[in-house]
């Protein structure tokens, strides 16, 4: 966005941003040490958390890991946090008024959307239910248990793709994908527990007088209103004594069969696994949140094709960038959803009515 679709590849890159846009770039690098950091205190380690064991978690917050995020002594602290992240919104909002052609046009379809919601509407990333509204915002899911997904979500098979295509049973596979991620989420529940995260929501709803915002570029601007809303949350739970609570394990008997579900950054993403007596798996399914993406990326390829490629008897470099980011709105993680091994380069062939090839790149 930063550089324009048609930018050469040199220039789209963190080094280019840094350049012309130095404290934007600062602001983010630091942002995600400060996430970084959240992750190694509450699991243990930045990449592949070590703190989440059956039934809670291993470790509480002490006062000294809760006090470095607070202090700003070894890295800037939590405000910070929100008001960079209230900074980011404004350049967002700036951009969008100079760009508004592409930020509200460019691979922007109607779709079905769907994510978790608290009981009582409210935003929620790790409770809650299971909620989905059409094109036009009106719900078709209704707030369902998550345990119960697969009496409500299916999966179509196709031979030509090593992911799956979920759909929503009661319309079918032809009418019943939905998008899954930061803009579903906006769209499916009715307000954002953290109060300058809610004032933000109000502005991102009356752009769409409160109808369904099916507007791919927009995905950025709620994943901006969620960051916001996660420094909020972050910092009133540091100031939780809980934190430091020795009772870090649930009661009870443990079953053979659970069904976890929870919004990721780029959506919702389930776990279903069942046990024997010896605590060996016998079943697992996941349907993670780029399987969710998955026809709403290909709707969204197919849009840019349509704007984009139409007449034209090669494929150009800003072709290629504008497919990208249409993925990339999605932040997909192919490797997530696939069991495919070695490298899966993008490739475009650019064939003619009667399918001619005309033109085939690759990067």
């Amino acid at each position: 966005m930063l550089f324009g679709i048609d930018a050469s590849p040199e220039q789209r890159n963190v080094i280019a941003v840094a350049k012309a846009h130095k404290d934007l770039a600062v602001q983010g690098v630091m942002m995600r040490k400060f996430g970084q950091e959240i992750i190694r205190a509450t699991a243990g380690k930045k990449i592949h958390g070590t703190g989440a064991i059956a039934g809670g978690i291993n470790k509480n917050l002490s006062p000294a890991e809760r006090d470095f995020f607070i202090d700003g002594k070894a890295l800037p602290n939590v405000d910070k946090m929100v008001d960079w992240a209230l900074e980011a919104l404004a350049v967002f909002r700036n951009y969008h008024k100079e760009n508004k052609k592409l930020i509200d046009t460019f691979a922007a379809f109607p779709s079905n959307h769907l994510s978790l919601v608290r009981k009582d509407g409210a935003l929620d990333f790790y409770h809650g239910v299971l909620r989905a509204v059409d094109t036009q915002g009106k719900k078709i899911l209704h707030d369902v248990d998550y345990r119960q997904y697969l009496d409500y979500l299916g999966e179509e098979v196709k031979s030509w793709s090593y992911m799956k295509f979920p759909f929503l049973k009661s319309l079918g596979t032809k009418s019943g994908w939905y998008r899954v991620g930061p803009l579903a989420r906006l769209n499916t529940c009715d307000f954002i527990p953290s109060p300058l995260a809610q004032k933000e929501f109000e502005i991102f709803r009356a752009y769409t007088e409160g109808k369904t915002n099916n507007m791919s570029m927009h995905m950025h601007w709620a994943r901006l209103i969620e960051t916001l809303h996660a420094a909020e949350v972050i910092r009133d739970l540091l100031n939780d004594a809980d934190l430091q609570s020795e009772d870090l394990l649930a009661k009870g008997d443990m079953g053979n069969e659970g069904v976890g579900v929870l919004e990721a950054p780029r959506g919702t993403l389930i776990h279903h696994y069942k046990i024997d007596k010896n605590d060996l798996i016998t079943m697992c399914n996941l349907i993670v949140s780029t399987t969710h993406n998955n026809e709403p990326m290909n709707q969204a390829v197919r849009k840019v094709a349509d704007e984009m490629i139409s007449g034209q008897k090669s494929i150009k470099e800003g072709m290629l960038n504008a497919v990208e980011v249409a993925i990339r709105a999605y932040d997909p993680c192919l490797s997530c959803a696939t069991h495919a091994l070695g490298k899966m380069p993008l490739e475009i062939q650019l064939i003619d009515a009667e399918g001619n090839l005309i033109d085939r790149q690759c990067n």
